[in-house]
């Protein structure tokens, strides 16, 4: 069995709130928590994220299981348990936890060792909280198995509550990616030309955001008449329009925007769509300070497009965003996503980061879109990567 306070590394401060975790924990009634996806693993640690499974978690016939283990209330029990190969990151000095064991091979032996470390603290512990949907049944089973006379919860509400708000840390990190994601699209649009393919600017765009230190993530594209978003072998034409929507993620934090771009000059229809788009995306932050309700925000929304002659084909949506997209607050429960509508009666609160997305999906003229990101303030909303927001010309730049 393995001694819970084990000092395998010098003692290091939690790089996030204990109390507000310990008070979220309580409020579920949870003992011990169990986070085993990356990114509340790389919260919890205060941004670290190993770079072996960067981009994969299958190897062998298993998979990459990073676990923290948190006691409410003794942080001091914390421990990670890490691959293998995280041996050589705990000898740099990666980790806070006192106890961090770098033995698994698999997911099954990372939860083994979890077990052995929960059996190993004091204290009553009747109830433990997972993530549910980021914990193989192979390691679900050994865990109710091993702690069968514990209560197995999900944890998903607290870990989410808990980033809800972001650091000044964080939120640097999420203007370098909101503006590295626009910079690339607009080095997009300046090189396209007709004759290029809806696959070409995806190439160019991941070559862009890759080269903006941001790991290219997806792009979601049009062009010309088409409301088909899929990369493709269409071929761009004089006069076409297109949208990149794309997400692109530095250090975990993600940049996700749509930007308009077309060959040629504007009409003045598409002129006027487009402004309608933007309005609505302006109405929509009017109503964004600390204290105003999640629900507000589409209450405001909704004014112009529920009014717009264009209303069979004009939709708005709002979510959080940070390490995962639609994340708290969560504004609705009619969204793309499904989830409970939490925060659409409650009070926004400084430092919460929203995206605001309005689509006209124009029978005759194509697709045309806009999304945002913008940080909630005391006195209202701050943009990041707000540049770019008209029609971008090729080789010819925003006007």
């Amino acid at each position: 069995m393995l001694a819970p306070r084990q000092q395998e590394t010098e003692t290091k401060s939690p790089p996030f709130d204990t109390q507000r975790l310990d008070a979220l924990l309580e409020e579920k009634g949870i003992d011990v928590l169990l986070a085993t996806s990356k990114h509340n693993v790389q919260y919890l640690l205060g941004g670290y994220r190993f770079f072996f499974f960067d981009y994969m978690d299958a190897i062998g016939v298993s998979r990459y299981l990073p676990v923290l283990v948190y006691q409410k209330g003794r942080p001091e029990n914390s421990a990670y348990i890490g691959y293998r190969l995280e041996s050589y990151e705990k000898q740099l000095g990666k980790f806070w936890p006192q106890a961090v064991h770098t033995t698994a091979g698999d997911s099954a032996s990372a939860i083994k060792t979890a077990i052995e470390h929960i059996k190993g603290l004091g204290g009553p512990i009747g109830r433990v909280g997972i993530e549910a949907a980021f914990l193989p049944s192979d390691s679900a089973k050994g865990l109710q198995d091993g702690l069968g006379n514990c209560e197995i919860v999900d944890a998903h509400f607290p870990l989410e509550r808990l980033r809800a708000r972001k650091t000044k840390g964080e939120l640097a990190k999420l203007r370098e990616a909101s503006e590295r994601v626009v910079a690339s699209m607009l080095a997009v649009f300046e090189s396209c030309a007709p004759g290029m393919t809806k696959r070409d600017l995806v190439d160019r765009l991941r070559r862009e955001e890759v080269g903006r230190d941001l790991t290219f993530e997806y792009c979601l594209i049009t062009a010309g008449t088409s409301l088909n978003r899929a990369p493709s072998d269409q071929r761009l034409e004089p006069g076409d329009i297109m949208s990149l929507d794309s997400g692109g993620n530095y250090h975990g934090y993600i940049g996700d925007l749509c930007r308009m771009g077309i060959l040629g000059e504007p009409d003045a229809e598409l002129v006027e769509l487009l402004g309608i788009v933007d309005e609505v995306q302006q109405r929509a932050r009017r109503p964004i300070r600390q204290g105003a309700a999640g629900g507000d925000i589409f209450a405001a929304a909704h004014e112009l497009v529920d009014a717009s002659p264009h209303r069979d084909y004009l939709e708005f949506v709002a979510h959080g965003m940070g390490l995962v997209s639609h994340e708290a607050p969560r504004l609705t429960s009619k969204g793309p996503v499904p989830y409970p509508a939490y925060d659409e009666g409650r009070p926004l609160e400084a430092d919460m980061v929203i995206s605001i997305e309005t689509t006209m999906a124009h029978p005759k003229r194509g697709f045309v879109k806009l999304e945002d990101t913008v940080v909630v303030t005391k006195d209202g909303c701050l943009g990041l990567g707000d540049v770019g927001r008209g029609w971008n010309r090729a080789g010819g730049g925003a006007r």
